[in-house]
């Protein structure tokens, strides 16, 4: 074998890799969730809808 197998360094690596990986998760969530322009768009969709059901309403 060329080299020599060394799996609780892999062991640590792998784990501390993971505890990297969940620890910066829910920061880059947050970002992406809830950015203004999904806020925005969230809003704007609300707004539509309600002006589609107040106009079904009163034509009907």
């Amino acid at each position: 074998m060329p080299h020599k197998t060394r799996p609780m360094a892999a062991l640590l690596l792998f784990t501390g890799l993971n505890v990297v990986l969940v620890s910066t998760i829910s920061p880059v969530y947050d970002f992406v969730c809830f950015l203004p322009y999904w806020e925005r768009r969230r809003e704007r969709r609300r707004q539509e809808r309600e002006a589609a059901l107040s106009k079904g309403s009163t034509s009907g």
